[in-house]
């Protein structure tokens, strides 16, 4: 394997104190120490090397101490690298050096990046050359997300895993030297997030030093330096750069704070981790105080009393559980658990909750709003984690270990009202029947304009999967595939001449279960003089009826959109009806009553970014007067063959009357 060493003036530097002297007098530089108040100590004023960042007066710095403060820096130092490379009683959970595992994957990941190939993201494989002289710069594709997180540098990990399962001083030594470079050309100069403007002309630094990427590596470079710190090539000299570095990292968050929801979230918590790891750091105690303050008082700002998270969105929902975990596990481990309350850790138990019961048995989630596909390994580990702390939870413990251990819930049927996240029920375990279905207030960017929408899952198989969202954000090309996927249309709900719905404010107006039935009605204010009213019935907990009312003034054509899994359905345009063929005898037979006609429309899915499939999509529509009320009802069962069942239904004044195979079912 070639490899592409970089050869840096910053490895051979004589005199580090000199150096980072002049690096504070141009400003890219946080060697201006403050205590825990924010005042700056009297022991650190006029010193401007690395030494004024560090509390010297903590046990086992006394050494380090004696050293500086007598002029020998250069002693110091080294007995400062001692000092990590002993040190004792501060862990990071996520790490164990007894047991390093590195996937195939991360192997990869590790070997190609000592060729400049770097895994910035999965949906940009196989990964680009980032140059000899790396070009932390290049946006081969312009997407967003490929610019910012080249900047979290998600390589970097498994180098140091392979570093520590090896040996091989190769992985320390290129770590190092990239390390360094990127530091060198990513300077912490003109940066006013207010300035940022049009993504797509952005500085770089708006780029690198975005507040969520500078997070992330606060967060993995804490692994980065346990993995790495036994290397040759992370020695003295290396160690002020990164403790300087890491220094800046943390006093950048804390004046650039995103403004709210996720983002807030993470860099609050890697914050934390900061503080909560280098407790050495004179402005340690100030990190982590920052960091529980605003956990504490967002997690009752973002999180509904029913458990969702407000964005509204499975992954974010799922991540923001494990931002507000991953801090609670962080101070444990350290001791510093009671920064907690109590209130903090029972609603991250009623958060997965939700993530729970908004899940199917086979452990994927809706692809509702921006969510993906996630792999069932990591979910096990989270959930395993999440056992630990909540021992007692039986629901946890019976996903965690896959029906092993503990029991699943005595009920079915559950409703999140406030955020509208609605789930429909007939059992736990893979020959279930399961719908959700999404209908609740205005989200935030991740959340779709989707208001309705819901997906049947049934033995195994996701009949009608929500869109996905494919991509994010960037320039026009990418925008304009990120707006396809959000499109009303593409998801299974009803709109106007196929337009995306202007109002986002569905009401819950009936819920009720039990053995025989469940019923839920929602309605949404979904476009100026239209409102539009869902009712689901879950019939013997075997199959569903729905009916779309389109209300109010509004005139023109209403269209009543179903997107189903990949395959090739059986369609018949004059009954409006549509049959899944599966060759494993699992399908779902679905038939619209009150449609003028069938029209057949482009669709896609998206399981993970940068990943899409075609699948069949149709639109039921008639045209509505104003002041008319157009109705539609669909019936959607699971079968094993489709001609083996007949459909029929009606709606009444007081009701429906569906019969199934010849059997009636009055339904109010």
């Amino acid at each position: 394997m070639k490899i592409r060493p970089l050869i840096l003036p910053l490895l051979t530097m004589l005199f580090v104190g000199t150096l980072l002297c002049a690096e504070a007098r141009s400003g890219n530089s946080a060697l201006h120490s403050k205590t825990a108040s924010g005042t700056p100590s009297d022991e650190a004023c006029g010193d401007t090397t690395v030494f004024a960042l560090l509390d010297l007066s903590r046990p086992g710095l006394e050494r380090v101490a004696r050293l500086h403060t007598a002029g020998d820096d250069q002693a110091a130092t080294q007995a400062l690298l001692e000092y990590f490379r002993t040190r004792r009683g501060v862990v990071c959970p996520d790490v164990d050096l007894d047991s390093v595992v590195i996937s195939a994957d991360e192997q990869r990941w590790a070997d190609e990046a000592l060729e400049h190939r770097f895994f910035v993201h999965s949906g940009y494989q196989p990964s680009f050359f980032y140059g000899d002289d790396i070009d932390w710069q290049y946006w081969p594709v312009k997407d967003n997300e490929l610019r910012w997180q080249l900047h979290r540098m998600k390589w970097w990990v498994p180098m140091g895993k392979a570093y520590r399962r090896s040996g091989d001083e190769r992985y320390a030594t290129e770590w190092c030297a990239e390390y360094l470079d990127w530091i060198r050309k990513n300077p912490l100069e003109g940066y006013d997030r207010g300035r940022s403007g049009d993504w797509s002309q952005a500085d770089n630094v708006f780029f690198a030093w975005r507040p969520l990427e500078v997070s992330d590596r606060l967060e993995y470079q804490i692994q980065q330096f346990l993995y790495f710190l036994p290397a040759r090539a992370f020695d003295g000299e290396f160690l002020l750069r990164f403790l300087d570095n890491y220094h800046r990292h943390a006093e950048h968050i804390l004046g650039h704070f995103s403004a709210s929801g996720n983002h807030l979230l993470f860099e609050a918590q890697r914050l934390l981790f900061a503080g909560a790891f280098f407790p050495e750091f004179r402005d340690a105690a100030r990190w982590r105080a920052t960091g529980v303050e605003i956990l504490n008082r967002e997690i009752r700002r973002q999180v509904y009393d029913d458990g969702m998270q407000y964005e509204l969105d499975p992954h974010y929902h799922l991540e923001s559980i494990n931002i507000f975990f991953k801090a609670l596990r962080m101070m444990d481990a350290n001791g510093y658990r009671g920064e907690f309350p109590a209130e903090y850790l029972a609603t991250v138990e009623r958060m997965i909750d939700v993530h729970l019961n908004c899940s199917y048995p086979d452990y994927t989630t809706p692809l509702f709003s921006d969510n993906r596909q996630h792999d069932k390994a990591q979910l096990l580990a989270s959930y395993r984690e999440w056992m630990q702390v909540f021992p007692d939870n039986a629901f946890i413990r019976w996903r965690a270990t896959e029906g092993r251990e503990g029991s699943a819930p005595d009920y079915l049927s559950r409703a999140y009202a406030t955020s509208g996240f609605y789930v429909l029920r007939n059992g736990w375990e893979q020959d279930a029947t399961v719908m959700i279905l999404k209908a609740g207030p205005k989200g935030f960017w991740h959340c779709q304009p989707d208001n309705g929408t819901f997906e049947i899952w049934s033995r195994g198989r996701n009949f009608l999967p929500d869109s996905g969202c494919y991509v994010y954000a960037g320039d026009k090309q990418v925008n304009d595939l990120r707006n396809w996927f959000r499109q009303t249309r593409v998801h299974n709900t009803l709109t106007l001449d196929g337009r995306n719905l202007e109002t986002t404010d569905s009401k819950c107006i009936r819920w009720q279960t039990d053995a025989k039935c469940d019923i839920l009605t929602v309605e949404n204010p979904s476009y100026e003089g239209l409102t539009h009213r869902r009712t689901v019935w879950f019939v013997d907990r075997r199959f569903f009826v729905i009916e779309d009312r389109a209300e109010g003034e509004a005139s023109g054509r209403v269209m009543l959109h179903w997107n189903l899994a990949e395959g090739s359905p059986e369609a018949d345009s004059a009954a409006c009806c549509v049959t899944t063929r599966y060759d494993d005898g699992n399908n779902l037979m679905l038939r619209v009553f009150g449609a003028e006609e069938m029209i057949p429309q482009e669709g896609w899915v998206s399981y993970r970014y940068r990943e899409r499939h075609p699948r069949p999509a149709c639109a039921f529509t008639a045209d509505k007067r104003p002041g008319q009320t157009l109705r539609f009802i669909t019936v959607l069962l699971p079968v094993d063959r489709a001609e083996d069942h007949r459909i029929e239904a009606v709606g009444r004044k007081d009701g429906i009357r569906v019969k199934i195979d010849g059997r009636k079912y009055n339904l109010k």
